[in-house]
């Protein structure tokens, strides 16, 4: 047996999980949130019902683990020498990583170039690698890549109709998010389908975005150069126009970092109705308030322009999965969603659709289509990539 930790830095929070790994059965033994890192700090930790939560001064991401490694050894772990293994999330990885890798002094350099694509995340993966090589120089690291997953995609879904060099020399391309729980919930569904097949997932969150899958592998993705591209999400615009920053910028005074937050934390959701949580919006929809209304069509118009998008980039769809906060817990985005989708031969399970928290179908037997519901695990897929890579290579 083996213990596996899986640590996802944020640049103000640390997530965890700890994993007793058996042959093929991986159990959670603990998990929790190390919070409000540089600020003042919390640390909670659930080992099965057994809650708590404690503040604790965080003053960075060392620190931080150093708070989980001691939480841990107070219940599920004897001593540090009971890890074997901590596998790290890693949003980007650029054109560098196209699968997960084993933690060496080039790869965190690597990482931390590529900073400059993703300036909220990839500094806090290098600080909490980092912090655990201090903490434990001698035990082994993965890391494992949002975009990892889409570098299937061909050149035709890529690139941008921009001059050669922007992608040549500056990088500029679809990257591609959420790789680890897109790839996850496709593997789960091409089981339930009893084959790889064609399939759609709707990782829907605050953020959110669409992936096309053919026989394993992405084909496409609705999430670009940076997580701001796709669909409407809680905060964030989706696409654009994209001279509509430009006009901003000259015609309202505001500079890039106030257009950059304009777009990333103000806008979504959240700029139509003033909120950016779902459940929020679902109330009020289901109220009749016209801008909750306005919200969820314009949400639901999104989407649909994904799906249907990528049915024609598939030449067809045999599954369409939701995953993520919104994706298994909104059944009214759920519901507006498969009903305009109706001409594919799909049809709802309404008893099915008002569940939660499981692994279900909502389609009805009968359905052309099927459309499912699978919680997403990215936690388990790290934890997997961690053991295959240190241990069965």
């Amino acid at each position: 047996m083996k213990k596996i930790l899986v640590l996802n830095s944020g640049s103000s929070s640390l997530k965890y999980q700890l994993f007793n790994v058996d042959g093929e059965n991986y159990e959670v033994l603990a998990k929790g949130v190390a919070d409000r890192i540089g600020i003042d700090g919390t640390l909670s930790l659930k080992i099965g019902d057994n809650k708590q939560l404690k503040e604790v001064a965080l003053p960075d991401h060392t620190a931080a683990i150093r708070e989980v490694l001691n939480a841990l050894l107070s219940g599920p772990l004897k001593s540090m020498e009971d890890l074997n293994a901590i596998g790290h999330r890693v949003v980007h990885g650029g054109e560098t990583f196209k699968s997960s890798t084993i933690v060496t002094d080039e790869v965190i350099e690597e990482i931390a170039e590529l900073s400059e694509l993703a300036p909220l995340h990839n500094p806090a993966s290098v600080a909490g690698i980092r912090a655990v090589k201090s903490i434990l120089p001698n035990i082994p690291q993965v890391v494992v890549f949002d975009t990892a997953f889409h570098q299937t995609m061909e050149k035709e879904a890529f690139l941008y109709a921009l001059p050669k060099a922007q992608y040549t020399e500056h990088k500029i391309r679809r990257y591609g998010f959420h790789g680890t729980s897109h790839k996850y919930v496709a593997q789960k569904a091409a089981e339930l389908i009893g084959k790889q097949g064609k399939i759609i997932t709707c990782h829907l969150g605050n953020g959110a975005s669409i992936t096309a899958v053919d026989n394993g592998k992405c084909v496409d993705t609705s999430m670009g150069f940076t997580p701001l591209a796709g669909v409407v999400m809680g905060t964030r615009s989706g696409d654009i126009d994209p001279y509509i920053p430009l006009y901003i910028m000259k015609t309202q005074n505001k500079n890039i970092d106030e257009v950059n937050n304009l777009l990333n934390k103000q806008s979504g959701m959240l700029g139509i109705c003033g909120f950016s949580d779902n459940r929020d919006v679902e109330v009020r929809y289901l109220k009749g308030e016209q801008d909750a209304i306005d919200a969820m069509n314009v949400y639901v118009h999104s989407l649909l322009r994904f799906i249907g998008g990528y049915i024609a980039v598939l030449g067809g769809v045999d599954a369409i999965v939701f995953t993520a906060g919104v994706g298994e817990n909104g059944s009214i985005v759920r519901k507006l969603v498969v009903d305009r989708l109706a001409y594919l031969g799909i049809k709802l399970n309404e008893e099915n659709n008002n569940k939660r928290g499981q692994t279900l179908e909502i389609s009805t037997s009968d359905s052309k289509v099927k459309v499912f519901v699978i919680p997403t695990d990215e936690e388990l897929m790290i934890a997997k990539d961690t053991m295959k890579l240190v241990f069965q290579a």
